[in-house]
């Protein structure tokens, strides 16, 4: 008889310095049985369903709620979740359910509960049925995991590449990982510790230290203990303010505690050992932009990226640092992508090829220094769907194989092509640029609103690659954040901070 899986998906990366509030509209939201037509979009929720197959297991779909990075998660948002989930899950348990697989992030917060995953996972275990039933899922890279969490769950599996390009597969090792508890009849335990290390997303990237050899102790763990079926670097979210913010390790094990914190202490030393290689800082975008105008044109893009408005993370997309230094020193054949509702409804009744003077971007956060005013030429408009060309992308294993950016507008001003979108759109996929008819290769310069997951898409066609400091709410600069939550100390917000590893 195949064992019953019940899978839910509740998706949010939190950034909690932004001002807007997440609500529930802001969701893209599935259930029941359409929860199954996102077998083949390469999102985590399909990677759980290809290998739920190959497992034989009966799928009972419940919701599968995701959303873009933004800020804070309305109450109302996580309690309508529940509402559908709880729904569907009590008739479910109560006819009979062998286990439990979530699609999560990590890093959600809500306006009550600064660790929502861990609500979430509490709220379940008290479920009719649920309290002994194996709970597996899958979570990112970036997840501020809890001890509440590791407490509640027995098997919790992490993407171990940023860029994200292997969150299909991390859903599948999670799954599969299920299916050996249910055919063993061996629950495993989760067991956690973390450093007092805090990392911008720019520190986080699996190609380089600190990551890589964290990664690589992981792997080498996993190989060599038979009792440890998995072991989790979380490099933690670090726009979150909440007590679980930074840098953590987790086992799924059926190893005794000693033994498991045993492990755990080795690698939270390996991460102190390496914590400033994940302490990076960029020159400011002016002298950056100088430099480039003042050099001859070469073929191939220059990339300026930007982690400041980094839209991964929570960004509004139409910070305008690059925007207005690239306008400043007259930077020909550049291109920029600004998320400005605002703009385009202002372009909508100019004629293909008339010029407006309008202002651009600059309205989504405080810390920007505001709209720049710009005689704008506009080329094309859309509706701004577009389907991703890397189905294993970063892009993709938040919304799956579709992108919608709401209504664009393509402008020129002097030298700069701007696309405007309505939504804010990560720039982890080509498809976004080449679906308006700009081809990013025959530029000379691009902005990119990213940190890290951009890479897979634009450093194939890049000349040059430039981190540049703007004005925004993703900066590295973590200090200038107000930290209310955040347990103090930590590197290196507190630069005296002593090593310690915290256990569950």
């Amino acid at each position: 008889m195949a064992y019953r899986i019940l899978t839910a998906g509740f998706f949010h990366e939190t950034h909690t310095f932004v001002d807007q509030v997440t609500c529930w509209d802001d969701f893209d939201v599935v259930v029941d049985e359409a929860v199954g037509r996102k077998r083949g979009d390469g999102s985590p929720t399909d990677g759980f369903l290809e290998e739920a197959a190959e497992q034989g297991f009966k799928v009972i779909p419940t919701i599968d709620a995701r959303a873009t990075p933004s800020g804070t998660v309305a109450d109302a948002a996580f309690e309508a979740f529940w509402t559908e989930f709880e729904a569907r899950a009590r008739p479910a348990f109560a006819a009979g359910v062998d286990g439990v697989f979530l699609v999560l992030h990590g890093a959600m917060v809500t306006e009550s509960f600064a660790d929502a995953e861990g609500e979430l996972l509490a709220r379940l275990r008290l479920l009719p049925g649920a309290d002994t039933v194996p709970i597996f899922g899958v979570l990112d890279l970036h997840a501020n995991v809890s001890a509440k969490m590791c407490a509640l769950a027995n098997g919790l599996v992490m993407y171990r590449e940023n860029p994200h390009i292997d969150a299909k597969d991390a859903a599948r090792r999670g799954t599969a990982l299920l299916g050996r508890c249910l055919r063993e009849r061996r629950v495993p335990h989760m067991v956690w510790g973390r450093p007092p290390i805090i990392w911008a997303p720019p520190g986080t990237g699996t190609a380089v230290d600190p990551m890589l050899s964290l990664e690589l102790y992981a792997h080498n763990l996993e190989a060599t203990q038979p009792d440890v079926w998995a072991c989790n670097v979380a490099a933690g979210f670090s726009f979150a303010d909440t007590p679980d913010t930074g840098v953590s390790l987790s086992l799924v094990t059926l190893a005794a505690p000693e033994a498991a914190h045993g492990w755990l202490l080795v690698g939270a030393q390996l991460a102190w050992s390496l914590r400033e290689r994940g302490d990076v800082r960029y020159p400011g975008v002016d002298e950056v932009v100088a430099r480039i105008a003042a050099e001859a044109v070469q073929p191939g893009p220059v990339l300026l990226v930007e982690p400041a408005d980094n839209i991964g993370a929570g960004a509004p997309g139409d910070c305008t640092g690059i925007l207005r230094a690239l306008v400043v020193h007259r930077v020909a054949n550049s291109l920029v992508v600004i998320n400005d509702p605002v703009a385009v409804a202002a372009l909508a009744d100019l004629a293909i090829g008339a010029t407006r003077e309008m202002a651009v971007g600059g309205r989504g956060s405080r810390l920007d220094e505001g709209p720049v005013s710009l005689a704008a030429t506009l080329v094309s408009r859309s509706g701004g769907g577009f389907e991703l060309e890397d189905k294993q992308s970063h892009l993709a294993s938040m919304v799956g194989a579709h992108f919608e950016m709401g209504p664009c507008a393509v402008v020129r001003s002097a030298g700069v092509t701007i696309l405007l979108t309505s939504r804010k759109t990560p720039p982890f996929d080509l498809g976004q640029l080449r679906s308006q008819g700009l081809e990013p290769s025959d530029f000379a310069v691009i902005g990119v609103k990213a940190a890290v997951a951009h890479k897979r898409a634009y450093d194939p066609i890049a000349r040059a690659s430039h981190y540049v400091d703007t004005r925004g709410p993703c900066s590295s600069s973590l200090g200038q954040f107000t930290w209310c939550r955040l347990l103090r100390p930590v590197w290196p917000l507190d630069t005296a901070t002593t090593f310690s590893c915290t256990f569950s």
